[in-house]
């Protein structure tokens, strides 16, 4: 065999490959009539149809001119042409596998509250549009959840590249759900959802300019303002999910930050992550401005008996000395100066809570745990649902049943056709 012949046979190896790439619909994924009330929109579909049909014209193109041109070529070019389609390959099947693993779960029993929290994750967006009209430009693919093994839940944006993709970007946001996560109590959950927001507001690089004029303003140290910089994502996800939940959303990041003391006072430099220490002041402080300075008191009298000054903290001493003074110019920095893009208004006007919107909640808990149901909207039924949770009057399981069938109730089955496997998008 001469290398013309063994570079043929590679060829019709990937002629092979090609022919089994393939689109995605409920059936295909396996998800059954009785769950298509839990499957993603339609629209998620065809988007996810047409970003794979995307990427196979250029996969054929490139192999329509490597069929073409092999013979003429000398053996080095010929195989760099073919590693080029089999790089197109490689970023398709991907692409296929991502939607194939996210779709697919809508067709087990995770689908209920995989579901449920995508109606969380509609209500957050809802919540934005009814209090700032056309803020956004036009209709919005809403967020998709998926499980999959990690410690905490995490967001890929909407048109972020992703490297998993090999830097195709991300259609539709996607919020990753650890397995055992799944509960709809979950206050990181809003945090979640608030990143995708804060994305799609187009306010990530406006709100880091003004942390850092304002930081550098008040400390005149460039160390503080890097710091801060960095941390505006994580801070602006904190107190959006507050916004969006309530004080019950600042108790539930508590919970989930509360580690054993060298994990919750140690700086990481170079992290995005405020460090939990501080985290939680920074919380506090966005429940007394919003006016619940009764469980700011409480969330920081918990906190100091937890962590106690005394035993020792790795965190830079310019950064502990300066919190006092910071912390409430960066919550009103983030949460209550206007911006731009939000139409000159603040978050605060955007996502509003009030001391009313707290009252239901606490009223939706008692009906929970009583098996009542009552109207509230899906964020703020996280938190009534964490109130029910620390009450322990229910068993978790049974909670947990109760909000998922509230949150999907009211879902209808869509209709899809099947689209054609050969037709590009």
């Amino acid at each position: 065999m001469n290398w013309r012949r063994f570079v043929q046979h590679k060829i019709h190896g990937l002629s092979a490959r090609l022919s089994r790439l393939a689109r995605v619909d409920n059936a295909f994924v396996g998800i059954r009539a009785q769950d298509m009330r839990y499957a993603p929109s339609p629209r998620h579909f065809e988007v996810a149809n047409a970003r794979l049909g995307a990427v196979e014209q250029r996969i054929r193109r490139r192999f329509s001119k490597l069929q073409h041109d092999w013979q003429n070529n000398p053996p080095q070019r010929v195989l760099v042409d073919a590693a080029l389609v089999e790089r197109e390959l490689d970023r398709a099947r991907r692409l296929f596998g991502m939607f194939y693993e996210v779709f697919a779960q809508r067709g087990t029993a995770f689908g209920p509250a995989l579901a449920a929290h995508d109606a969380i994750a509609e209500d957050c967006y809802r919540a934005v549009r009814e209090s700032a009209p056309q803020i956004f430009d036009g209709p919005l693919l809403k967020p998709v959840c998926y499980m999959e093994h990690g410690y905490s839940p995490a967001t890929m944006r909407r048109g972020v590249q992703l490297g998993r993709l090999l830097g195709e970007a991300n259609p539709f946001p996607l919020i990753r759900i650890p397995w055992d996560r799944d509960q709809p109590w979950q206050s990181v959950f809003l945090h979640e959802v608030a990143h995708n927001l804060q994305a799609d507001l187009g306010i990530w690089q406006e709100n880091r300019s003004a942390v850092l004029r304002r930081v550098l303003g008040v400390s005149r140290d460039p160390f503080l303002g890097t710091v801060y910089g960095r941390w505006h994502k994580e801070i602006f996800a904190d107190l959006s999910a507050v916004l969006l939940g309530g004080p019950a959303a600042a108790w539930g990041m508590a919970e989930f930050l509360a580690q054993p003391q060298p994990r919750t006072t140690t700086y990481r430099p170079g992290g995005a992550h405020p460090t939990a220490y501080l985290r939680i002041y920074l919380l506090a402080e966005m429940l007394r401005r919003m006016g619940f300075t009764r469980d700011a008191a409480r969330l920081l009298r918990v906190w100091q008996s937890l962590y106690r000054i005394s035993d020792g903290v790795r965190i830079p001493p310019a950064l502990m000395s300066s919190a006092p003074r910071l912390i409430p110019d960066v919550v009103d920095e983030i949460a209550f100066q206007t911006r731009r893009n939000l139409a000159q208004r603040a978050l605060v006007d955007i996502i509003a809570f009030s001391a009313d919107d707290e009252a239901r909640i606490q009223q939706g808990a008692r009906a929970l745990e009583a098996g009542q149901r009552i109207e509230l909207a899906p964020r703020h039924l996280v938190s009534a649902a964490y109130y029910a949770l620390g009450r322990g009057n229910i068993a978790p399981q049974q909670l947990a049943q109760r909000v998922i069938a509230q949150l999907t109730e009211s879902l209808t089955t869509p209709r899809y056709a099947r689209p054609s496997l050969s037709a590009v998008a």
